[in-house]
């Protein structure tokens, strides 16, 4: 993109803050100027410079992370609200804690001086849109203020079922997502909102609801009425794995006009979806930054119509994706359309 660099602002400096920090530094199009995690900065630091060999020269000067190409202000905050985001020329705040998602929560992002907000989950409620890049970025306007950019199990599924329902009408689909644990869970057995979330994320296989078929079909109509699904987190660190099964129309559909249509969609779309024909397993999906892996030797058709498939994917790629959103909203935001 031409013209001065997307000024962002961070909140939230885990794992997919990280990530989002480690894309935009080597990239020209973006400058993160203001970070806001209630971490220690040392213990910040620490976390980025050993998760990524690509951060290694990042140093910390006083409140400051500094890099080859940009200065980042790291700030003790976690709520939006208590970051006056004008005073760093903010364009656009990621909101990367997790924890705020309703438009009332976000808000006072905008109160700060911040023009958008792109929270980095699934909201909770009604906001000005929901942006799945792959499926309905064309939808964007610039006067969206509280956006969000999906979440990587909502994203890699409705990438899949975009190229899918493209090519082949379906009656049915549902989905399963083997997720990695994630950093709201305990190590240990702890008192939680409900009882399967309050045992031991490190040592258990635990079944979970997900919204992500919901809003699936919010952004792609073709599967309106026709999604279900829920989440197992299970004890992994790093890599996600997507049980799709599909119930075509048409019971000619088989496992090898599947495989060949999503070679096709990832030759069309190189950079949101790939494929493999390799026996990965899910410490293999470290650092692959497409939504979605389509595991072509996992493919089987289970009687006349059904067809399951498997589909990798890692939050890397979900980071990815949160610039792709920025960038088009600067794009329109230019343009004025």
């Amino acid at each position: 993109m031409a013209g001065s660099p997307i000024r962002i602002g961070l909140m939230g400096f885990g794992r997919i803050g990280r990530q989002i920090y480690q894309l935009a530094a080597a990239d020209d199009a973006f400058e993160i100027v203001a970070i806001s995690d209630i971490g220690r900065p040392q213990i910040l630091h620490h976390l980025l410079t050993r998760e990524n060999a690509d951060s290694r020269d990042v140093r910390l000067e006083g409140n400051y992370l500094v890099g080859p190409r940009s200065s980042a202000r790291l700030l003790s905050a976690d709520r939006p609200g208590e970051v006056p985001w004008d005073v760093f020329g903010v364009d656009v705040v990621i909101d990367a804690t997790g924890r705020h998602r309703s438009r009332a929560a976000l808000a006072p992002h905008l109160d700060g001086g911040a023009r958008r907000v792109i929270v980095a989950t699934l909201p909770e409620g009604e906001i000005d849109r929901v942006i799945v890049c792959g499926v309905n970025e064309g939808d964007v306007n610039r006067h969206d203020r509280i956006v969000s950019a999906g979440s990587a199990t909502t994203t890699a599924l409705a990438i899949a079922l975009k190229v899918i329902t493209d090519r082949f009408p379906i009656d049915h689909a549902s989905m399963t997502s083997v997720h990695a644990y994630t950093s709201d869970q305990s190590l240990q057995d702890y008192a939680g909102p409900d009882y399967r979330r309050s045992r031991s994320g490190a040592e258990n296989i635990i079944p979970n609801s997900s919204q992500s078929p919901e809003w699936v079909e919010r952004v792609l109509p073709a599967v309106a009425g026709k999604l279900s699904g829920y989440t197992l987190n299970v004890p992994v660190r790093v890599g996600s794995l997507l049980d799709l099964n599909v119930a075509f129309a048409d019971s000619s559909v088989d496992t090898d006009a599947v495989n060949a249509l999503m070679i096709e969609a990832a030759n069309a779309h190189p950079r949101l979806l790939d494929v493999t024909a390799d026996p990965i397993v899910s410490s293999d999906v470290k650092g692959c930054d497409k939504s979605a892996l389509y595991d072509l030797s996992a493919t089987i058709k289970a009687g006349k119509r059904l067809v399951k498939s498997l589909i990798w994917y890692e939050t890397l790629g979900h980071a990815r994706r949160l610039l792709d959103v920025v960038q088009r909203y600067a794009v329109v935001d230019a343009g004025g359309g």
